[in-house]
């Protein structure tokens, strides 16, 4: 086995112990501002992830039915899910789980699908809490979003995970892509090495595009034949257990870039140092984006690099922080991020790169191993 089937071959899961203590944390974070001896009833797949380790595969027919977590103030926790849901839901990290029967496959289903966690729901006090209807529903999501910000071990492992298979990817772009071959045909190579190294069917999204400059940035693979100078721009992320990856590589498809595209490529790489070495916990956001943004404005860029430097990454993607020209965020000791400078000439090609990274107090740790390169 490779030594990136070795670190993806590693259970793709939360641990017990981060769970309880995301809890603890979020408790400590509302402390005077819940209502008291109220217990928190959550349904957002993002906040059953974090919380619980709660993750319906999503290539199960059961993908579009979650649960109902029960966070109870004594720090007790219930989880209610259908028991249609595929195996991986009974890892979840909870001190119960009541699993309801919707439908047994011998008799009919007990009414609409959607309703089957209805009377847990009134069991619970009649409110979903996160639900955006919910008075309570904007304190929840802007703490939660906010704690999510400071990755803890167990989501810095999985995220290494989702890197590794990533960079599994982009192996195979790099050895395999030639002229003549269609994007699609290079996302199914793409997928299927990453498959291969997670030993399960696994989503991978991105954009798997020739980019012939601004008019096309990126994109889904499309039946677009690949011809020798375009530039293929391979921007793509691999989710695990809900947490996802997302970094870049554009490749010169025939290996022979122009000198045009080469001088791109230089710039990209420059600018992709120049926020590197802002990258800090303390450092303001806006400084990271303008290091990035001055590269290209010194060599008259500027204008071909039209969308953010970067941005935070985690259970969705984008999430806060933002390198972006009106950034207002400071960076944080354990913010996990990405910066990803890109140029677009029209008539010579489009070239965005991108590392993910973990900000520490004195710099940053690269998470991505990939390769950046033209060839």
């Amino acid at each position: 086995m490779t030594k990136v089937a070795e670190i993806v071959g590693m259970a793709a899961m939360l641990h017990a112990e981060g769970c309880r203590t995301r809890r603890e944390r979020l408790w400590r974070a509302l402390a005077g501002r819940w209502p008291e001896n109220t217990p928190i009833v959550l349904a957002d797949p993002l906040h059953l992830r974090y919380l619980a380790g709660f993750w319906v595969d999503p290539f199960h027919l059961g993908a579009d039915f979650g649960g109902v977590l029960l966070l109870r103030p004594d720090g007790h926790t219930t989880l209610y899910h259908d028991t249609r849901l595929p195996a991986d839901v009974t890892q979840a990290h909870v001190d119960e789980r009541v699993p309801l029967t919707w439908y047994d496959g011998q008799s009919p289903g007990q009414g609409p699908r959607r309703l089957m966690l209805h009377p847990a729901v009134v069991q619970a006090g009649g409110r979903i809490h996160d639900a955006l209807g919910d008075p309570l529903a904007p304190l929840l999501h802007t703490t939660l979003a906010d704690l999510r910000r400071t990755k803890d071990p167990d989501e810095i492992e999985l995220l290494r995970q989702c890197m590794a298979a990533t960079a599994a990817g982009h192996h195979w772009a790099r050895q395999n892509v030639r002229p003549g071959m269609t994007e699609l045909e290079v996302h199914q190579g793409i997928w299927k090495a990453c498959v291969d190294v997670c030993g399960r069917a696994v989503v991978v999204y991105g954009d798997f595009a020739v980019s012939p400059g601004m008019s096309r940035r990126g994109g889904p693979p499309t039946r677009n034949v690949l011809q020798t100078g375009d530039l293929l721009i391979l921007d793509f992320s691999v989710v695990l257990g809900g947490y996802r990856s997302d970094f870049t590589n554009t490749l010169a498809v025939g290996g022979r870039p122009t000198a045009e595209q080469q001088r791109l490529f230089d710039h990209c790489i420059l600018a992709l140092q120049a926020g590197e070495a802002q990258l800090r916990a303390g450092q303001a956001c806006q400084t990271v984006y303008d290091a990035v943004r001055q590269v290209f404005d010194a060599v008259g860029l500027a204008g071909q690099f039209p969308h953010h430097a970067g941005h935070g990454l985690g259970l969705s993607h984008p999430e806060a922080p933002f390198f972006v020209r009106q950034s207002h965020e400071t960076l944080r000791r354990g913010d996990v991020v990405t910066l990803e400078p890109g140029v677009y000439v029209e008539g010579v090609g489009g070239i965005r790169i991108e590392h993910n990274y973990l900000v520490t107090d004195t710099g940053f740790e690269r998470l991505s191993p990939h390769t950046i390169a033209l060839v």
